[in-house]
């Protein structure tokens, strides 16, 4: 397993993060466990959940994967150390989770404890925002003119960054929690809270968790410059755009039990006559250079520069296993390029 800084944080974190959003609907809690204890073997030591989750979400189900975690930590107490946790509270929405309201300062005091009472831990590694207070181009809203920027209020925006740095800067005073993330932002968001925390001398956001995938490379190049050019992790979530990379939904294929016969609360927005031409490319891609679909989308994420660690997810332990050796296995000079020209070809697929 190879690793790296995640960000200015001085952790060292494992090139394969450990998604846990299936974990209370399509995984049990013994799943949970076994997956747990073969990513720790192979060397990952990095979890990643939401308070939000499992997925699909729901009212009955929110904080069931905390709770999956933190069933695992009050048996194994002394392993906590072992595993960088990080873990993210909701935008506004849903009115199961705080009757839908924004993240406020007294929301992320709030969220904090709970996740932590979930989780049986007395600190969170890496706390994230799920998604910002303004709507922003991500879950199925980045069409050109989806989301009209104009209509954001950016001074009030920008004093909502700060009050809600300001409670995280209490949280990791109390050791709650020990460092801050962003996740489905955006460059100008980025920016606004690195300069907010500069000025104000607040903790400073560490990582970036945003989709990113052969079907979903909108971050390439501007975001995830800015990630480099100021030290920040880039954290792609959904590297295999739901698992329909992997080929199992071509021809409108639905395998049972898998994510697409779920309802999903933004509908199946990646199921498109230019995802399916473009998944059959990539899986005669992967043909040819001896690879599978997985192996090919997952060796390709890791290998763009400024990615610090892939969030995978697996619904059983042969994907699992499948997807942490795909880290291992290099892409030819021959399969980049065959690459490349798939994904000039079909840019923006959904």
């Amino acid at each position: 397993m190879n690793y790296s800084e995640l960000g200015r944080s001085g952790l060292s974190v494992s090139r394969v993060c450990l998604g846990s959003m299936t974990w209370g609907v399509q995984n049990t809690q013994q799943d949970a466990d076994q997956q747990i204890e073969y990513a720790l073997s192979q060397g990952v030591n990095f979890i990643d959940t939401a308070e939000l989750y499992p997925v699909p979400p729901s009212g009955d189900k929110y904080g069931h994967t905390e709770m999956i975690i933190g069933d695992w930590l009050k048996r194994n107490p002394t392993r906590r150390k072992d595993i960088i946790l990080a873990s993210k509270i909701v935008g506004p929405g849903l009115s199961y989770i705080r009757q839908g309201s924004q993240i406020s300062a007294e929301s992320v005091i709030q969220a904090v404890d709970d996740s932590l009472k979930r989780l049986n831990t007395d600190y969170i590694d890496l706390y994230q925002l799920h998604w910002p207070n303004r709507i922003s181009p991500h879950f199925a809203k980045h069409a050109v003119g989806r989301v009209r920027f104009s209509d954001t209020d950016r001074a009030a925006e920008t004093a909502q960054m700060l009050s809600i740095l300001e409670a995280l800067n209490t949280c990791v005073k109390q050791g709650k929690i020990r460092f801050c993330g962003l996740s489905n932002e955006t460059p100008w968001g980025l920016q606004q809270y690195l300069n907010l925390s500069k000025e104000h001398d607040l903790p400073r956001m560490v990582s970036m968790q945003n989709e990113f995938s052969l079907l979903h490379a909108k971050d390439w190049p501007y975001l995830i410059e800015n990630c480099v050019a100021e030290d920040v992790a880039y954290l792609p979530w959904s590297p295999l755009a739901g698992g329909a990379l992997s080929g199992k939904y071509l021809n409108n294929q639905r395998p049972e039990g898998s994510r697409w016969t779920f309802e999903q609360r933004n509908g199946i927005f990646r199921d498109t006559k230019g995802t399916e031409a473009a998944i059959s490319r990539y899986v005669d891609v992967a043909k040819a250079h001896g690879l599978t679909p997985c192996e090919l989308a997952l060796a390709w994420c890791d290998n763009v520069e400024g990615i610090t660690s892939t969030i995978i997810g697996a619904t059983s332990m042969t994907q699992l296993k499948e997807n942490i050796a795909a880290f291992a296995t290099p892409l030819s000079e021959e399969a980049k390029t065959d690459i490349a020209e798939v994904l000039k070809q079909y840019p923006a697929p959904f």
